[in-house]
């Protein structure tokens, strides 16, 4: 065999794989799918390999900076998105990581109640946390990749999801002061009822090993509470992602703006949670002006309709949206200053000063 005929198989292949790095996956080469992976699998890397490889209380100020990083990553993110994809595409990108960080924002009250409700000791709430923006990066793909395909299959589907909007951001601005009720919810119950179940935490450890009540003599997997947050987190972001979804989708049906713009916005959960939890009660009106915004992106839908376009011009989706959260983050703070802090209040019923042996 000649050299010649022992290098045209070896091109052929470095073609072919050169060739799928280059084709379409909804909508935009294979390759930008994979280098966003890669940024996300570094980042994680990053943060439980090196920053936090041992359980240990993350200060607000270590969670400020590293909100500052993740949300500067965002923001350079969007700066490529811009020159590469266009200006619209940009500002659309733009305004879904707004509108998705708000939300995430929201979550932050919720987790900080489950961890009370838990006891959660800080030093481990970070475990719980990352866990849980793994899962909500695999239901995120899951849920958006669905969407992308009914919208692209029935362009209707878009006045639902603006009416959805609109009625969750009335109930929204309605019910803005009722509390989330963790003990009341039906999947805890539901655990309870049919699992083995430790009201004592055990460390970081999510199971553990205890003497079966059923069966003396014998010992059966009990779930931890640290467990049952984390189950709690992670349906509460199937709750806002029922918002999210519809929301980001009312800006953008581009599957690759709408999921990176939402990766980037939980990808800084966690270091939010901890530089927020111990203030919540100062950003109390952000709720409200979520609300507005979630009416306005639903309306918009329609407003296009209603002036003949095919939507809105992206540059006046954004600026309505910074602005209307801009003003929720400034009148909360203007309303709540010198308002007392301090970490959530473990509600009645829930572990207090739970043991942290393994």
């Amino acid at each position: 065999m000649s050299d010649r005929d022992t290098v045209a198989p070896a091109s052929s292949e470095a073609l072919v794989e050169l060739a799928f790095l280059f084709s379409d996956w909804l909508g935009k080469p294979a390759w930008m799918w994979l280098a966003f992976m890669g940024i996300v699998a570094t980042l994680l890397v990053l943060d439980l390999g090196v920053l936090h490889k041992d359980s240990r209380e993350i200060g607000v100020r270590e969670s400020l900076v590293l909100s500052a990083g993740y949300i500067g990553l965002g923001l350079l993110f969007g700066a490529w998105v811009w020159w590469a994809l266009g200006a619209q595409s940009g500002m659309e990108y733009l305004t879904g990581l707004a509108v998705e960080k708000a939300l995430a924002m929201d979550n932050v009250f919720v987790i900080a109640m489950i961890f009370a409700f838990f006891a959660v000791p800080r030093i481990y709430q970070h475990r719980v946390l990352f866990w849980g923006i793994l899962g909500v990066i695999v239901l995120r793909a899951v849920m958006i990749g669905l969407g992308a395909a009914i919208v692209s299959e029935f362009g209707w589907v878009l006045y639902v999801f603006a009416v959805f909007l609109i009625a969750t951001g009335v109930k929204m601005l309605v019910f803005a002061d009722r509390e989330y009720d963790v003990g009341n919810n039906p999947a805890l119950r539901f655990v309870k009822r049919r699992f083995n179940v430790t009201e004592d935490h055990h460390g970081e450890r999510f199971f553990v090993r205890l003497p079966d009540p059923r069966r003396p003599g014998r010992t059966a997997p009990f779930m931890t509470p640290l467990f049952l947050a984390l189950v709690l987190i992670e349906i509460a972001d199937v709750i806002f992602a029922v918002d999210s979804v519809p929301a980001i989708f009312a800006i953008t049906t581009d599957p690759f703006i709408v999921y990176t713009s939402n990766i980037f916005a939980i990808l800084g959960l966690r270091a939010l949670y901890f530089a927020l939890a111990a203030m919540v009660h100062r950003f109390h009106y952000l709720k409200y002006a979520l609300a507005v915004v979630l009416i306005f992106i639903g309306s918009k839908v329609f407003l296009a309709d209603l002036f003949g376009l095919d939507k809105l011009p992206p540059a006046l989706s954004l600026g309505v949206t910074f602005g209307i959260l801009a003003a929720g983050v400034g009148y909360s703070l203007l309303k709540t200053r010198g308002a007392g802090g301090g970490e959530p209040v473990t509600p009645r019923g829930a572990i207090r000063n739970p043991p942290s042996s393994r």
